[in-house]
């Protein structure tokens, strides 16, 4: 819209120092001949035209301001109206702890968080006399609780107070919520040593405004909930406090499988000490051997070799027939006799 008034604010400028110029040349021309006078009709027309384009352009430029007007009136009945809407949903308690249950989980999905993973929702605590929005897996088996429910009322009418005593009123108001809320989630036994929590709970407010707020003028309501070990977060203030956890789960893992490692390289040293025992022994065992064999290769093949060359020497003394001989003989077949024959040798023999 700005830049439309410029622009016809500059045409115009334009228009009137032209025809300012014009209007000098008319008053110098006026002794001039006939053939000036035709001239002078001729700019004149011309001035007739550029006057017309610039109503022209100045027409256009409303109707679009207009338009522009219209768009803008439109857009502003419906952002109203989302508001009056956002406005009649948050006023529901229930609906309002869903709308920050969803923006909490929009937090764990950007830090990388998978549920029944990380964390789980609405799960039991082990009396079983309340459930915790969120319960954050930590290293060590330990769990953190965290609330998303708070209180908006007092904050939308401190927001839209007319006076300065209408806002100091609903301020108070507001702050007293928060500093009720902190109280009742102490009581609902989020901090438990046998569910294994830690020694804080966090408390999600969804709006860094509101956050903001309550850090400026409401330091009393955090210093209390922190005695009582209650942490109010915002959006990014949770986000922050993830990072640190993811860290630090990401660590442990690594610690943890470091561990492992080092218990698996313990067994594997124990059990290579015990390989090389066990080896040197059987060296040992088989060096032996190779002793045992070597001397009875050796020593036991010379001393049964001497009584053999000697029992050689003696057959040959006494003209013994040799060992080849004497198989050769053997060797032969037997001479086929008849059977009576075989019976008489038999007699003999007897």
């Amino acid at each position: 819209m700005t830049v439309a008034l410029i622009i016809i604010g500059v045409v115009a400028l334009s228009s009137t120092g032209l025809a300012i110029i014009l209007m000098f040349r008319l008053l110098k021309s006026q002794g001039d001949s006939q053939s000036q006078d035709s001239a002078f009709g001729h700019q004149v027309g011309e001035i007739r035209q550029g006057m017309d384009r610039v109503n022209e352009a100045i027409q256009n430029l409303n109707v679009d301001r207009a338009k522009q007007s219209e768009r803008l009136e439109t857009m502003l009945t419906s952002l109203n109206s989302s508001s009056s809407a956002l406005r009649d949903i948050l006023a529901n308690t229930q609906a309002r702890g869903q709308w920050g249950e969803r923006m909490a989980e929009d937090v764990f999905r950007i830090i990388g968080f998978v549920e029944h993973v990380n964390y789980v929702k609405q799960a039991t605590v082990t009396d079983g006399s309340s459930r915790p929005d969120f319960t954050i897996f930590m290293p060590e088996n330990k769990k953190l609780n965290m609330d998303a429910k708070f209180p908006l009322t007092n904050y939308v009418r401190l927001v839209e107070a007319g006076t300065e005593e209408e806002a100091q009123q609903h301020s108070l108001a507001f702050l007293r919520d928060v500093r009720d809320r902190a109280k009742e989630v102490v009581g609902r036994n989020y901090i438990n040593s046998e569910d294994n929590t830690l020694d804080y709970v966090l408390v999600f407010i969804p709006n860094e405004q509101m956050f903001h707020y309550i850090q400026q003028h409401g330091a009393t309501v955090v210093e209390e909930a922190l005695r009582n070990r209650v942490v109010l977060c915002s959006p990014i203030s949770l986000f922050a406090i993830l990072s640190v956890i993811r860290h630090a789960l990401d660590n442990f893992a690594i610690e943890q499988a470091s561990n492992e490692i080092l218990s698996e390289l313990a067994i594997f040293d124990r059990q290579w000490k015990l390989f090389a025992a066990q080896m040197e022994t059987v060296g040992r065992r088989i060096e032996s051997a190779q002793t045992s064999f070597e001397s009875l290769k050796g020593t036991r093949s010379r001393t049964l070799d001497r009584p053999l060359q000697r029992i050689q020497e003696i057959r040959k003394q006494r003209d013994t027939p040799d060992a080849t001989e004497v198989d050769s003989i053997e060797s032969e077949d037997p001479v086929a006799l008849p059977e009576t024959e075989l019976v008489e040798t038999y007699a003999e023999e007897k």
